[in-house]
């Protein structure tokens, strides 16, 4: 059994845990909200290092030593453009561990720590149940948990599986390593049924038998089923997958915490399983659709394509000097950042055309979509790069009352949040996606590198709105220009 100290430690890194999500809920406390969850992360580990009596110490500090030079080092040199892909294969890693650790704990003779639990374990089930219990008693209560122990490892295969393979595959999309349109097949959906009702079988059988081979068997065809799962997303939508794959991630550790008779692993997975669920749904009625629709719209062809022609389109273009005296003589103008400011890394020089805007005294902010650069909360966190204070940064509701006011919208990389499709064209696969107002807006300033559709693959008719004007060129580049031009006026 654990040492009450240690369980006194567990209890502690979960109430770490539990102000870390609290935290990530603000910009304002983000960062301390990461750092109490590290705290609470690098806790547990410690703990269990000395309250357990661990057999191959060297080879498993060896293989933390790997993985905490290989994780810093991934995550210092990252670029910000590609932090959905970290957290893809982040997500992905975790599934995959929670489903290796199923597997072993299923090949070890007590068959997944049933025998530690019947002998009065970490959870000691029987100390708390009152009278004494007959012999037939207690053998079909050992069967009772012993089943409950082999369901809670075959789902952990099945589930920490799908979460590997489907994070593997959202990566591949975001990288650009794939096409990121939906991949479909004839049959398709036919094909990812019949793996869903092997899985089902193969899992029962799994639970009956105690096999190993079996669960082997179950966990390749969750990679398949996670294949299957995430080829037929994409544009758009890919990012609400890892958010769902996520949850996938935190229920296969819940379970195998269960497996592991660890408390803090079943704290903490439902912690992850729960959070990524309502993070889901937020994103899905951010982009105004069902996650149903996200996960097999391409079959109905309704799912955000990806890609896309540049249009031929006559547009209304403008140097940086003519936008500079546009901007300078406004009275309020709203700031669209998107992902193309993010590729560009061009925060530090919006914040400096800002303040050059502010001190001719014009009123600026800065409207935020929920899933601006792909994943919620990663345009925030560009922008606090900067230092650009919190108060400017705007939710959508709150920036669409403010684009009405608006004398200049300037849009910065910005694209599908923009798009009027969303409120004006049924056909479109963006059709119901709340956005950004910035068509309501007394002008328009268009920052794009190019005439390109943006990430869901469909052409954008604010950019032939009689209002809008374009300022063709790299984000960074083009906003530099436009400081330039400000500081000559």
């Amino acid at each position: 059994m654990i040492p009450v100290w240690a369980q006194v430690c567990y209890v502690v890194a979960a109430v770490c845990f539990i102000l870390a999500l609290k935290g990530l809920s603000s910009p304002k406390t983000a960062r301390r909200g990461n750092l109490v969850g590290a705290f609470g992360a690098l806790l547990a580990v410690v703990v269990t290092f000395i309250a357990y009596d661990i057999g191959n110490l060297g080879w498993i500090l060896l293989a933390v030593a790997v993985g905490a030079v290989g994780g810093a080092l991934g995550a210092r040199r990252v670029a910000m453009t590609a932090m959905p892909q970290l957290v893809a294969l982040f997500n992905g890693v975790g599934g995959g561990a929670a489903a290796l650790v199923a597997l072993l704990e299923l090949s070890e003779p007590a068959r997944a720590g049933i025998e530690r639990s019947t002998g009065f374990g970490d959870f000691a089930w029987f100390a708390l149940l009152p009278g004494d219990l007959t012999e037939s008693e207690i053998s079909r209560m050992v069967e009772i948990l012993g089943t409950g122990s082999l369901t809670a490892t075959a789902f952990t295969a099945l589930i920490g599986s799908v979460s590997f393979s489907g994070s593997v595959i959202t990566f591949l999309k975001l990288q650009e390593l794939m096409t990121g349109r939906p991949i479909t097949f004839p049959g398709g959906p036919f094909v990812f049924g019949g793996v869903l009702v092997a899985a089902l079988g193969l899992g029962v059988w799994t639970v009956a038998t105690g096999s190993v081979t079996l669960a082997i068997v179950l966990a390749l065809v969750g990679l398949l089923a996670g294949v299957l799962l995430v080829l037929p997303v994409g544009g758009a939508d890919v990012p609400i997958v890892i958010s769902l794959l996520n949850a996938f991630t935190g229920l296969a550790v819940a379970a195998g915490g269960y497996v592991l008779e660890n408390a803090l692993l079943l704290v903490a997975g439902t912690l992850v399983g729960a959070s990524g669920t309502i993070l889901t749904r937020a994103m899905a009625h951010a982009m105004g659709r069902s996650v149903s629709s996200i996960l097999f719209g391409a079959f109905k062809g309704g799912s955000t394509a990806g890609g896309g022609q540049a249009s031929d389109r006559p547009v209304r273009s403008a140097g940086p000097d003519d936008v500079a005296i546009m901007l300078a003589y406004a009275r309020r103008v709203i700031v669209v950042p998107g992902y193309g400011l993010a590729v560009a890394q061009a925060q530090h020089t919006i914040r400096e055309l800002v303040d050059l805007l502010e001190k001719r005294g014009v009123e600026v902010g800065y409207a935020i979509h929920p899933v601006a650069g792909r994943m919620p909360g990663h345009m925030n966190v560009l922008l606090a790069e900067a230092n650009v204070p919190y108060e400017q940064l705007l939710e959508m509701d709150t920036a669409n009352g403010q684009l009405r006011t608006a004398d200049v919208a300037l849009i910065v990389g910005a694209n599908d949040v923009v798009n009027p499709a969303a409120r004006t064209s049924p056909g479109s696969p963006i059709y119901g996606m709340p956005i950004l107002d910035a068509d309501h807006a007394g002008a328009i300033v268009f920052l794009k590198r190019s005439m390109r559709p943006g990430f869901a693959g469909i052409e954008n008719e604010l950019l032939f709105d009689p209002k809008t004007t374009l300022l063709f060129g790299d984000a960074k580049a083009s906003l530099t220009a436009l400081v330039t031009a400000l500081k000559s006026l």
